[in-house]
Order: structure tokens, then C-alpha cells, then sequence
């Protein structure tokens, strides 16, 4: 018999998913080409979802969470990306770097009073993996904590090459070596509090697509107590958190992108079988095929979610995300999704013709097709693949 605090979490979580979908139609849509055309913040939409009370989706209740899992969380980050993928990245980023916390800094104290002041005030939190002169590996780094134990205090200085939204963002998580005598893969995450942080803007971010994520680059300078020093290695809470959240959420973005295309297309083969009643347009055989990929896309992304949310619960869940089976299924989820979003996406723009390529007219693609072509570069599908082919080396699928 399911317990009613089960349900009344599944019926919050359906709850959020609807004011996602709000929030995605009915804010995020109205901005999206602005956001896109001058490269700014979707700030309507993130101050939307503040409203709505989504940034502490993935907090547990007794914080004041809404007690999400990462299925609900791909979900929400669907339904805005249908209207701003943008808007669906910042709040995917935003969510990965809530999971590290909630998983791994809820033995300590601070963390937990700090997802609960999250909660209350609607924080929204920025990454800092990338750092100048590391090649973007992200589990490198040259930049090291330096602690002053007596003070309980610590200072940190990076030189990273992006930080998606770090302007806008009201604190940041970064990756960083342990301290000064640590080789460059001895990682920790700590969290910056945006006061005691100086960011000092490195480059700009005039780019293709998902162009409202505002990423430059910035050196960046930051003090505060040791508690904000995530406890553990990095290296755990990537394997276990980071990288699994990342590759199922973006993906989940590259669905929405995927989703609206595949609607705009179904619009234009619609429009164009009301022309001449009792005939299937010769666009509508190309529509079935479209279709086919988009369920492929949306099974696999639902499914690895569904999956991954199953470990999480697991009291053994945690050796298995650590297992090369399942380092091998994120890789293969990020680089089925981030191929298929731009072939949905080009495939959908052929359909409707010029009136996708043009800019001004229902069924413009121009801002899902370069949009979708971040995706193979959010950690270079090469460099994934090079990772798979080592672990296939070793790994028996039984």
C-alpha cells in the first residue's frame, strides 16, 4: 500500500511540473527571441519560477523543498526548453549544482541551513568547473583552496574560461584542488557566496546559440568560512552527481528544443493537408519519420531518468552509479541526445521549408537549430567517446 506521503509527494511534484509548463508558455515564450536576439538573462522567466517556488525543487521537504526527483526535475527543464532553451539551461545548471549539495553536503550543518535559506529565498546557483589552462577538463585544476585553519577561514582564485550566468547568479559552487601540495585531480567543491566574491569579466559571450545562458569567462576571487567546503573528493560527487545530472538534464533540454520543433513542423503539415482535403501532404510521410526519432529520443531520456532515480533510493544505489556500466550509459545518453536534437531539429526545418528558415513567421527554426548545435560541444561528444572506448576496453555488458 503506497503511503500518503508518498502520494503527497507525487502529487507535488505533478504540481511543479504544471507550473513549469506555465511558466515555460506563458513567460519564457513571450521573451525567448529577445533573450536570444541580445544575448541577456531570462529574467522574467527565472523570476517566474522563484515565484513558483521551483529553484528548491530537488531539496528534500524538511528543508523546505518540494522533494523532486531527477525525473521530475528532467521534466520541468522540458517544458521551458519547448519555449527557451535558455531559460531550461540556466535552471538545469542551477539544479546540478543544488543535487551535489543536497547529496553530498547534507552531513554538515551549514549545507543543510543553507538549502533551507535556498528554499526560502529562492537562490539560484552558478558553476564554476572550467578554469584557464587545463584544456576543459573539468576534473583538473590548477587553482587550490587555501585554508587558514586558526581563522577557520579560506580564500580561492580562479581563472575560469566560462561561467554560465555568473553575473546573475546569487552564489556559486567551484571545483578547485585541495589545497596547495594536491595533485590537479585531488578536487573539492566549495561554495562561494556571491558577497564575499569578486568576479572580474575575461571575455564575452557573443555566440551561435543559447545565447541567453550568459557565459563569459572571469578571473574570480573568493573568501569564506571552511564549513562552505563540500565534504569528500569531487572526484565522488561527479561520478555520482554531477555527471549523471548533467547528462540526463541537458538532455532533457534538448528534448524540449526537439519537442517544439517537432510541433512546429506538425503545424506547417497540418496547415498545409487543409489546403486540399481527403490528401496526406508528401510532407506528412517526412512528419512519421520525424516522429520516430523524437520518440526514441523522449523514451531514452525518460528511461535513464526513471533509472537513475531508482539508484538514488537504492541503499545500493550508489556503487552502481560509481560502476562503468552506468558511466557508459550517461555517455551514450549525452551522445544520442545531442545528435539527435540537431537532426530532429534540421529535419523539421526541411519539412516546413522557408518558412522555417525565416525569422518572422510561426514556424521559424532559426533559434532551436542553433540552439541545438551547443549541445555536441557541452563537453565535446570526442571526448566522451575517447572515455567510452577506454571503458569498453575493460567492461563486459552481461
Amino acid at each position: 500500500m503506497i503511503s500518503s506521503s508518498i502520494v503527497a509527494l507525487k502529487d507535488l511534484a505533478k504540481t511543479s511540473i504544471a507550473a513549469a509548463g506555465r511558466v515555460g508558455s506563458e513567460v519564457a515564450a513571450r521573451h525567448a527571441d529577445d533573450v536570444d536576439r541580445n544575448a541577456r538573462f531570462p529574467k522574467e522567466a527565472l523570476d517566474a519560477l522563484r515565484s513558483e517556488k521551483l529553484l528548491g525543487a530537488f531539496v528534500p521537504t524538511e528543508l523546505g523543498g518540494l522533494g523532486c526527483g531527477i525525473g521530475e526535475l528532467a521534466k520541468m527543464c522540458t517544458a521551458l526548453a519547448q519555449h527557451c532553451a535558455a531559460t531550461g539551461m540556466v535552471v538545469a545548471m542551477h539544479h546540478i549544482q543544488v543535487a551535489c549539495l543536497v547529496r553530498h553536503g547534507l552531513t554538515v550543518q551549514y549545507f543543510r541551513d543553507y538549502l533551507a535559506e535556498l528554499c526560502a529565498r529562492q537562490l539560484l546557483i552558478a558553476s564554476i568547473t572550467s578554469e584557464v589552462g587545463v584544456g576543459g577538463d573539468t576534473r583538473t585544476s590548477i587553482c587550490a583552496v587555501e585554508r587558514d585553519e586558526g581563522a577557520g577561514r579560506f580564500r580561492l582564485n580562479k581563472d575560469a574560461t566560462t561561467i554560465s550566468y555568473g553575473e546573475q547568479a546569487d552564489d556559486l559552487l567551484a571545483t578547485c584542488r585541495r589545497n596547495a601540495d594536491a595533485a590537479g585531480s585531488d578536487q573539492v567543491l566549495v561554495l562561494l557566496r556571491k558577497a564575499d566574491t569578486t568576479l572580474d569579466r575575461t571575455t564575452n559571450w557573443d555566440t551561435l546559440g543559447m545565447r541567453g545562458t550568459c557565459s563569459p569567462g572571469f578571473k574570480v576571487a573568493a573568501s569564506g568560512a571552511v564549513e562552505q567546503i563540500v565534504p569528500g573528493s569531487f572526484a565522488d560527487s561527479s561520478a555520482e552527481t554531477m555527471v549523471p545530472f548533467s547528462h540526463i538534464l541537458w538532455s532533457a533540454v534538448w528534448l524540449g528544443i526537439a519537442t517544439d520543433a517537432m510541433a512546429r513542423a506538425s503545424a506547417f503539415v497540418r496547415a498545409e493537408a487543409r489546403k486540399k482535403p481527403g490528401t496526406i501532404p508528401p510532407t506528412a510521410t517526412r512528419l512519421a519519420e520525424l516522429s520516430t526519432r523524437l520518440q526514441v529520443m523522449r523514451t531514452n531520456v525518460h528511461a535513464v531518468a526513471a533509472d537513475c532515480d531508482e539508484l538514488l533510493r537504492s541503499a545500493a544505489g550508489t556503487q552502481a552509479l560509481l560502476s562503468i556500466g552506468f558511466a557508459l550509459r550517461m555517455n551514450n545518453l549525452k551522445i544520442s541526445s545531442s545528435e539527435l536534437v540537431a537532426e530532429i531539429v534540421h529535419k523539421a526545418l526541411g519539412i516546413c521549408g522557408i518558412m522555417a528558415y525565416k525569422n518572422d513567421t510561426p514556424f521559424s527554426m532559426g533559434r532551436h537549430l542553433r540552439d541545438s548545435l551547443s549541445a555536441a560541444l557541452m563537453i565535446g561528444n570526442d571526448r566522451i567517446l575517447a572515455k567510452s572506448a577506454s571503458m569498453l576496453l575493460v567492461y563486459k555488458d552481461e
